[in-house]
């Protein structure tokens, strides 16, 4: 099993930076593959990026260029840089695992997932 704790979360304001940090616990393998996804109010849970252990990284269109996704190996840990936030980016942000080596957006190919972060940015 693997366990996912987020934190960093808060309000911020527009404009403001923010970074999210992601622990994982458990098999090693398991986090080959991790991801940070985000639901908004009455909205679907949304891919917002990817890292594989290698530190290959995966973008949505919204957030390419203000957010960056990186990872420490040996701290079991991955981290999410927002910088520009908008209000647009408030939502819950997850951490999710896909116990293989790949970064997809679909959030059936994720087997573990975090408790999530609340993120609010306001204007």
């Amino acid at each position: 099993q693997v366990q996912l704790v987020e934190s960093g979360g808060g309000l911020v304001q527009a404009g403001d930076s923010l970074r999210l940090s992601c622990v994982a616990s458990g098999r090693p393998s398991s986090t080959d593959g991790m991801a940070w996804f985000r639901q908004a109010p009455g909205k679907e849970r949304a891919f917002v990026g990817g890292i594989l252990r290698n530190g290959g990284t995966i973008y949505a269109d919204s957030v390419r260029g203000r957010f960056t996704i990186s990872r420490d190996n040996a701290e079991n840990t991955m981290y999410l840089q927002m910088n520009s936030l908008r209000p647009e980016d408030t939502a819950v942000y997850y951490c999710a695992a896909a116990g293989r080596a790949y970064i997809r957006s679909q959030l059936d190919d994720y087997a573990y997932w975090g408790q999530g972060t609340q993120v609010t940015v306001s204007s």
